[in-house]
């Protein structure tokens, strides 16, 4: 669409080159989009907890070790800082406060590793459905 948008076709000297700018373009502002829009949601409220916390659903025919595989898998993609994260909050109960002191980092960035970590398991676990 934005290259059928421009007045004077000719002036692309490379439409090849001119359409890889803005697939990239493209993707630079979703990434933008996304950001923006994880960093407005406040992971403290409880119905969002209560969202994020919840497994998206599979059909009956896949079993649970299948879906705990594909889980590992999915994790086994995170960066270490954000699994261990993670792992300290689900596995282990720790609050944000005790997760940043174990790690070394502000309570700000626990809330924001964890909820790229879940925002991230959802994507993938969705898309492996």
């Amino acid at each position: 669409m934005r290259m059928l948008r421009v007045k004077d076709a000719d002036a692309i000297r490379d439409p090849e080159l001119y359409l890889y700018t803005v697939a990239n373009n493209l993707v630079k502002e979703n990434a933008l989009s996304d950001s923006r829009r994880s960093a407005c949601e406040d992971i403290d409220d409880f119905a969002i907890q209560e969202q994020l916390g919840q497994l998206p659903s599979f059909d009956g025919d896949i079993d649970t070790e299948v879906r705990s595989e594909r889980l590992r898998e999915v994790l086994a993609q995170l960066s270490p800082k954000c699994l261990a994260a993670v792992v300290l909050q689900y596995r282990d109960g720790l609050s944000y406060q005790e997760i940043g002191a174990r790690l070394g980092i502000s309570t700000h960035m626990v809330k924001k590793y964890i909820s790229q970590a879940l925002r991230h398991c959802r994507r993938r676990m969705e898309s492996l459905r």
